[in-house]
Formats: C-alpha cells, structure tokens, sequence
C-alpha cells in the first residue's frame, strides 16, 4: 500500500514539474513575442517586405508554382488557422522515434512569423514565440496575403530572396512566364537551397523537384501523367 501511494507521489510530481515547466516556457515564448513587436510592429515589419527590390506579387506567379508551394509545404494552408495541429503531432511521434529534432511540423504561417522576426535556432521559446506571431498574421492578413509575403521572405539560394528574383535569375525569365517545370523545380529550392540550388547540383535539385511532383499528386494538383509529363523533361535525374 506505501509502495503505492510513494509511486503515485513520484507520479504527481513529475507531472506537476512538467505542468510547471510547460507553463515556463510558454510564458518565455509569448515574451519574446512581445518583444519582437515591440522593436517592430508587424504591420511595419511586413511593410518593409513589401517594399524590396524584387517583391513579387501572387498575381505575377504562375498557379502550378503556387500550388506546388502550398504542396510541399502546407497542404492544410488555406484550413488552417495558423498551425496545423495534425502535423505538429506527427512532428513529434517522428522527433520521439528518431530521439532528436527532425521534424518541426510548422506551416507557412509560422514559417513567415520566423523569417521576419526570428533565428533558426532550435528552441521550444522561439517555436511558441513563432506560434503567437503567426496568431497575429493569422489575424491582421489573408490566406493570400501571408502566402505572397512567404514567397518573398524565404531563400532560393544564390542570393535570391523573392520568387521573382530567382525566376530571373535561375532560367532569365519573369515570373510568370515560368513553365511546369520551372515552377517546380522553383518551389522545392527553399528546403534547403545550398543543396538543392539547380546551380549547385542539378541533380540533387531534381531529385527535390519529383517530391515537389509526388506531393502535387497526392494533394489532387497534378495527375499522375501530368506529374511523369513534368518529370520527363528533367536532365540530371534521369
């Protein structure tokens, strides 16, 4: 009977410790949100986005890109309402069996809230802090709207920060003349661009592009001849 009731003890305090401890953390979190509007207002923050030298708008992108972004980053995107509890959870059922950080489950919501107000650093406050920054965008902005600031705030490699620019840059040609296979070959840069970059390794960079193509199956954005169409005219993969 003491065993017991020394086991539930033990029980009760670690939960409670875990209980306290998670409440530590996400009142950090929500503070170092505070304070990163606080320096910068996100309506000035996403103004000073808009204002760069190659911002791109939705309207001047292709629909295949666009889709193929929204594919391989956040299907849920336009359901969501800032995170997508579904792929948190098998975010951590996969951190859990790998016993490390691999997979962060973060939309492109939260994606933004990062690349306009925090580091890459791996930590529980920053990726709280990132879910109540994507709250507000949530909020302030449209689906649209966060998805054009998101094309124009991540990294294509090579120097290039908007869509526009790497379109240009990488096949010389504006945005919205982009093909299928550009448009593809464009969204999947960004997951890691200083190995998937086409000047880097075009090898690599189409073997990124057939998961941007089988995520664009599976979301009903492609069929499956259009998605081998798309892969045919890769060089290197094949």
């Amino acid at each position: 009977m003491r065993v017991h009731k020394l086991f539930r003890s033990v029980v009760l305090l670690i939960l409670s410790v875990m209980f306290l401890s998670g409440f530590t953390v996400v009142g950090k979190g929500y503070e170092l949100y505070r304070n990163a509007v606080g320096e910068m207002s996100l309506e000035e923050k996403v103004a000073s986005v808009q204002k760069k030298e190659g911002y791109t708008t939705l309207e001047d992108l292709p629909d295949v890109y666009k889709n193929a972004v929204i594919s391989v980053e956040d299907h849920r995107f336009y359901s969501h309402f800032g995170i997508d509890p579904i792929a948190i959870g098998r975010a951590v059922l996969h951190d859990i069996q790998a016993g490390r950080y691999v997979e962060g489950g973060s939309t492109i919501t939260q994606q933004l809230a990062k690349n306009l107000y925090f580091s890459n650093e791996k930590k529980m406050t920053r990726k709280i802090a990132e879910v109540f920054m994507a709250f507000e965008l949530e909020e302030k902005y449209s689906k649209n709207e966060i998805l054009e600031l998101y094309v124009n705030s991540i990294y294509f490699g090579d120097g290039y920060y908007t869509a526009g620019d790497a379109s240009r840059g990488y096949f010389d040609k504006e945005p919205e003349m982009m093909d299928e296979y550009e448009c593809t070959l464009l969204a999947g840069i960004p997951n890691a661009p200083s190995r998937y970059a086409p000047t880097k390794n075009q090898e690599l960079a189409e073997r990124r592009q057939y998961q941007v193509l089988k995520r664009m199956e599976a979301c009903g954005y492609f069929s499956k001849e259009e998605a081998e169409t798309v892969a045919s005219q890769m060089v290197a993969f094949q």
